[in-house]
């Protein structure tokens, strides 16, 4: 991922305290719904994408009507395929509609436009994939997918993206066989290693997102206590008992969890 994080953008500080979430059900795409010049796509151009980042955040906090603490997005995705940190993961985002709406799903904002440039890139589209899954591995964000205008009315994101968010939001340029959606189970041996790995970091947000959280800290990376009691939770939560229930993943639990693909 090519990430840029807010000090490297330039962001201004926030007005106000951002709210915490530990978890949401996904991400929304939105666009800008203004226009959006097509030069911006061409390769010598990427050095303005910085400076168009800050004017929409210098926008948002002139906003008497809205008063907003930020940005509203959580994050940015220009033609170039980098990733502009917004209000960043594991913070309430402002741009969903209205407060449920905004706790429910992150806000990533593709430098899309009404009109000029409407077609995003394949490099945004790449950059996209990479800030939802930055947002699941780093954010909670869970396994949905779904357009602004899906909850809201709203024209945003605009007939190419949403498009693009119906046919699953596949990261262009594969070889022509879908990613698995949700990741296959590894097999119980997997779990008895004590792995470390983006798969557990994966699981652990999605217990968080299901309400089965044993975590103190995390989840993170490496397999943990912590971890097989969460998904012991998550193990009652589906009705199973005794040696059914002893946090150890099995295949028909796992497939019932919806773990994101990493």
């Amino acid at each position: 991922m090519q990430f840029v994080s807010r000090t490297q953008w330039g962001a201004r500080p926030s007005r106000y305290s951002l709210v915490y979430i530990a978890s949401t059900r996904g991400v929304k795409i939105h666009y800008e719904g203004t226009p959006v010049p097509s030069s911006l796509a061409r390769p010598e151009n990427h050095t303005a994408c910085a400076g168009r980042v800050r004017a929409i955040q210098a926008s948002h906090l002139a906003n008497p009507e809205e008063d907003y603490s930020d940005i509203a997005y959580t994050a940015m995705v220009c033609p170039h395929g980098y990733v502009y940190e917004g209000r960043g993961a594991h913070k309430k985002t402002a741009a969903n509609g209205n407060q449920p709406l905004n706790a429910a799903h992150y806000a990533v904002c593709a430098m899309v436009g009404s009109s000029g440039l409407t077609q995003p890139t394949d490099a945004q589209l790449g950059g996209l994939r990479d800030a939802i899954e930055w947002l699941r591995t780093s954010g909670g964000a869970g396994s949905e997918i779904l357009g602004h205008r899906d909850g809201y009315a709203t024209d945003c994101p605009g007939p190419a993206l949403y498009a693009w968010v119906q046919r699953g939001a596949p990261r262009p340029g594969g070889t022509g066989t879908p990613t698995p959606k949700y990741e296959p189970f590894p097999g119980a041996a997997f779990f008895q290693r004590l792995p470390r790995s983006p798969i557990i970091t994966a699981m652990g947000a999605r217990l968080v997102a299901e309400g089965c959280s044993a975590y103190s800290e995390g989840p993170g990376p490496q397999w943990t206590d912590a971890d097989r009691a969460s998904y012991a939770k998550w193990q009652h939560k589906l009705g199973y008992r005794g040696s059914d229930a002893d946090g150890w993943p099995g295949p028909t639990s796992w497939e019932a969890l919806h773990v994101p693909n990493v």
